[in-house]
């Protein structure tokens, strides 16, 4: 959905709206790049879901993929405890596409032979196209560079496979057999650095598994449209609204399905940055002429949050009290819209693919940490969920926002984590001390903007190290002031991430105002930390 597909690679595009996207499965072997690949797989405009190695094959076959990638991992096929594949996998006539790890597995299963020859082969390759007009390699260059990450190499294709590439170090670095429709390469197509490695894919895509580019924004709108009057039916609704385009679009969504009977709620818990519950109130209102119902909670959570430190605990916490008030917030849209309305049973949630994946739910990873939209939700919740979102990564959720018609706004506006400012101070949540974060904050936030670098970055975390004092020197006094840590990113989804290189006059100006105007902060630092291994926000 995120990108035109490589032409004339792709056939046309059908008119008719399917009653559900065509789904390719990404087996995820433990492999670094496996939400890439996802993402990568709609960027050919064709819906994708990452799915554990231990996923039973006939539970994969039961969610009728209409094509099945296996993805790359650090294992050796020839280790102990080395995750398989059952052959049954390839023999139930879905189109199958093993990367790296996944091609080893696919030719050792299948009768071909994979050597530990010691020798490996680790990023930029030459890789030379041995059979050009072949289904993977139609239409790219005999000699390519590709992205590989393997010490064995598949010597032997099974029977029935045409070798169509090879390397220096590896002789079967692809393989092909159209009959059965199983393709494979020893290296990475998903990464940038493989040259011609997206095209490879949705060759894959649009001439192996024979699949439409029809994952779409407007097919996005229409499918989800027709899920949310489904579930709702003539039933109540509330959204929380954030202000962030997750909960906008959300919002959005729902409203076009249900029309009034969806109330948003605003909840100003004081945890916002500056200006933004006032941009709330009038902005997203105007754009959708939703209602609006404002509930002022900020004692109420601060009472909540007095004395707590850890960041799991603050997650939790905010969840929950936001559960509380829109449990309230319900039963007060109820009394004022008077007698004979329906109850509110149902609750909108801006939750995405990547709140799920880190939330340890969807792929069968580890819980990074705990979400509000998803793991950090009360047990006795009153409503039933509706996450309209729930399958999308954030640039799909834009492309959703500007088909509905969002103004740019609010579309691009950078993310905000839903526990707002009470995760971007390392320490108990005070008062004082969100209004100093809200200040420097501002600060960052202006002068990116002066700067023209709003688009360049994907967010820019402003962090309170409340806990943290040090000493300076300010009017030629000593000062013993807080560090505020200033965290550029840029990302594509926020599954990965890589800090933003700012330029440096931008970096100075910011540092001088905030050391400058706001007070209590003597220090300011900055977060030049991937991810991996660190997370986006500190907690």
């Amino acid at each position: 959905m995120a990108s035109e597909p490589t032409e004339p690679t792709a056939p046309a595009e059908s008119t008719a709206a399917p009653d559900a996207p065509d789904t390719v499965l990404v087996v995820d072997f433990g492999a670094q790049y496996a939400q890439l690949i996802a993402r990568r797989v709609r960027e050919a405009r064709v819906y994708s879901e990452v799915v554990p190695s231990t996923m039973p094959v006939e539970e994969m076959l039961a969610r009728d993929p209409k094509a099945i990638i296996l993805s790359g991992g650090p294992s050796s096929v020839y280790a102990e405890d080395a995750p398989g594949i059952d052959r049954a996998l390839f023999e139930a006539g879905v189109p199958v596409f093993g990367m790296c790890y996944g091609f080893q597995l696919m030719a050792q299963t299948l009768g071909g032979t994979v050597d530990n020859t010691g020798r490996r082969e680790y990023g930029g390759t030459a890789l030379t196209v041995t059979r050009p007009g072949s289904t993977l390699f139609e239409g790219t260059p005999v000699e390519q560079s590709v992205w590989m990450s393997h010490g064995d190499a598949c010597s032997a294709a099974p029977e029935g496979f045409a070798v169509t590439a090879s390397t220096d170090g590896v002789p079967v670095a692809a393989f092909e057999d159209d009959e059965r429709r199983l393709y494979g390469v020893q290296y990475h197509p998903e990464v940038m650095h493989s040259t011609h490695g997206q095209q490879v894919l949705e060759h894959f895509l649009y001439r192996g598994a024979g699949l439409r580019p029809t994952w779409t924004a407007a097919n996005v709108v229409e499918e989800q449209v027709a899920a949310i009057r489904a579930q709702v039916g003539t039933k109540r609704a509330i959204c929380g609204l954030s202000g962030g385009v997750d909960s906008a679009v959300a919002a959005a969504l729902v409203n076009k399905a249900i029309g009034e009977r969806l109330t948003c709620v605003y909840v100003d818990h004081g945890l916002m940055r500056k200006g933004e519950s006032e941009q709330v109130e009038k902005d997203f209102v105007a754009a959708t002429g939703v209602q609006l119902k404002v509930v002022d909670a900020e004692k109420r959570f601060l009472d909540a949050l007095a004395g707590v430190s850890d960041p799991e605990e603050k997650r939790k916490i905010i969840g929950r009290e936001f559960i509380r008030v829109f449990e309230q917030a319900a039963s007060e849209i109820v009394a004022e819209a008077g007698s004979g309305e329906e109850a509110v049973e149902f609750l909108v949630q801006g939750t995405l693919y990547p709140d799920v994946v880190e939330s340890g739910g969807g792929t069968g990873t580890a819980n990074i940490k705990s979400h509000h939209n998803v793991g950090g939700l009360p047990e006795d919740l009153q409503f039933q969920l509706v996450e309209p979102l729930r399958k999308l990564f954030k640039d799909e959720v834009r492309m959703v926002g500007q088909e509905l018609g969002l103004p740019e706004e609010i579309v691009h506006r950078q993310p905000f984590p839903g526990p707002g400012l009470g995760i971007r101070i390392v320490g108990e949540v005070t008062k004082e001390r969100l209004d100093l974060l809200r200040e420097a904050d501002a600060i960052a936030r202006e002068e990116l903007t002066a700067a023209g670098l709003d688009r360049d970055i994907w967010q820019c975390p402003v962090v309170l190290l409340a806990d943290v004092r040090s000493v300076g020197v300010q009017g030629d006094g000593r000062t013993y002031g807080h560090p505020i840590v200033l965290r550029p990113v840029s990302s594509e989804d926020a599954m990965t991430a890589d800090w933003t290189r700012l330029p440096y006059e931008t970096l100075a100006r910011i540092s001088t105002r905030i050391t400058n105007e706001v007070a209590e902060v003597n220090r300011v630092v900055l977060d030049v930390t991937s991810k991996p291994p660190g997370t986006i926000e500190w907690e």
